[in-house]
Formats: C-alpha cells, structure tokens, sequence
C-alpha cells in the first residue's frame, strides 16, 4: 500500500475525490442473491482502535487499507461501511466500483469520552451521501436512560432519518440499551433479549417514515433468543459482527442461526473479519460468506 503516494495525491489534487466519485460503478443495494455481506471500518473515527489485546490494531492506515482492499476483493462481499477519511482512500485506490458504498454518519460519541452518548453527526450528512452517489449511511443510537444525551442522539437521529427517506437513501440504524458502569464507568451495550428487543422497538418507531430505514442488529446474549427478538419489527436487517473476543468459531455460529430468521438479510462485520485471530483475512471473510 503506497501511502505517500495516497498523500501527495491528496495534497496536490484533492478534487480527486470527488472525481473518483463521480466515476465510481454503482450497483444496487441487494443483489441478485437478496444478501448483504458488508465490511465494516468505521470504528476510528470515533478513536475506537482496540482490537483483542492490542489497543491500537486499527491505528496503521495502511495496514487497516490494506485488509479492506482485501476483504473487498473476495467473492460474495458487497460493500464497505466506512467514515469519510476512509472511503476517499478507498476511492482514490479505485476499490470500490461495484461495491455497495455506506458513509458512517454519527461519530462524535468518543470513546472513553463523558459525553459519549451525545453521539454528535460529525459524520457523513445525508446531502454529502446523495452528492458522492454513496448506496447508503449508517447511525449509532445507545440510549442510557440516565444519560441526558440520549435524548439528543434521539432526537438528531430522528431528524436524520426524515433526511435520507426524502432522499430515498437507505439507512441503516444500529440501536442499543446502554448503561454505565457505576459512576462515571464506560457504557456497556446489554444483550440480553428484553433490552434488544426494546432497542429495537424504539428505532424503528423514528422520524415521519421507516420506509428507508434498515436495523443493524447485535445477536443477543443467548442466540436462542434471536427469533423472539426479531418479531419485533418488519424492518430488514443485518447482524453486526463485534470483537469476538477470539473465538471465531463462536462468532459464525451466532451469526448462521440468526441468518435464518425472515427479517435478517446479511452481515455487517468488521473487526472480527478484518483482523482474525490467525491473521487469515480471506479465509474469515470467506467464511462469512459462506454463512450467507
């Protein structure tokens, strides 16, 4: 990966985005198959870098440019889901024709950060995603109950959604129950069926339309408890990988029994694919697809 020349080009002409843009092969959101198999990168922009034991995996741009270019290459993946700083890499590297193309849209709830539930669109823009002829976006919402700046998030997002329905621009809402542990601790995500479920409820109730909007689902605490869950909306959606915590074998099996549920459509996983225990980024992705 030759990231200087990436910087001089960036330096020099950065109109190339733009026009690599506007070059870009569109292709639609499912295809043939109804599937969805899309890799996620979008985790730094929100200073998130950790992966397993090393808490700066994802820090090396090349590195990280190098396992996407990868993954992207492999049959059966359809796209990528990524913040702006990433996607012109990828555009400027001519690697996304063809691809579904999905700009990652609320990133200011920082890691580690106290305000990090007031999850700020300091992202992708509905308008930005409809201007580069992108497929789709993606929004975080985590509601804690004890943390006014759910509401907030609540709020934009809402707000957020009526934007890219009158667009007619999928997107793809990513929904949790949160709290903190004890004072001031970080936020954990709960997986258990009743907060998935509720988080689920509550996103596809935003804006004045769900006509656009996708779920983008963790699989709960118990997998058995997916079927349950998924009844709660008619919305599609995809599963969401996470940090598997080493266990891949684990990780695809959750992954293939909520694959079988009606409203599931595909996979939108990052870490776990892009960086493997064994360091086999084709052979994960591979078999990721295959799940599907």
């Amino acid at each position: 990966m030759d990231v200087g020349s990436l910087s001089r080009t960036r330096a020099r002409h950065p109109e190339a985005v733009a026009e690599a843009a506007s070059r870009r092969v569109r292709r639609e959101l499912l295809s043939g198959r109804g599937r969805l198999m899309i890799v996620a990168a979008d985790h730094p922009a929100r200073g998130s870098l950790g992966v397993g034991r090393d808490p700066l995996a994802m820090a090396n741009r090349a590195d990280l440019l190098g396992r996407l270019c990868l993954a992207l290459s492999r049959p059966g993946v359809d796209g990528v889901l990524a913040s702006a700083d990433v996607l012109d890499d990828l555009l400027l590297l001519g690697a996304l024709d063809g691809k579904v193309v999905m700009g990652s849209m609320n990133r200011g709830g920082l890691a580690g950060a106290a305000f990090e539930l007031d999850d700020r669109f300091t992202g992708y823009r509905p308008e930005d995603i409809e201007r580069l002829g992108f497929d789709a976006g993606k929004l975080l919402l985590r509601v804690d109950y004890e943390d006014p700046g759910s509401l907030r998030t609540l709020h934009s997002a809402a707000r957020v959604v009526d934007a890219m329905a009158e667009r007619a621009l999928p997107v793809f809402v990513e929904p949790f129950l949160t709290a903190r542990d004890g004072a001031g601790g970080p936020p954990r995500n709960d997986l258990s069926a009743e907060a998935v479920t509720r988080s689920i409820a509550i996103a596809s109730g935003l804006a004045g339309t769900s006509a656009y909007t996708w779920l983008k689902v963790p699989v709960t605490e118990n997998p058995d408890d997916m079927a349950r869950v998924m009844e709660t909306s008619t919305l599609p959606a995809v599963l969401l990988g996470g940090d598997t915590g080493g266990d891949q074998e684990a990780a695809y099996e959750k992954w293939r029994g909520a694959l079988q549920l009606p409203t599931v459509q595909g996979l939108v996983v990052g870490r776990a694919l892009l960086y493997p225990p064994d360091g086999d980024v084709a052979g994960a992705v591979d078999t990721a697809v295959g799940l599907l």
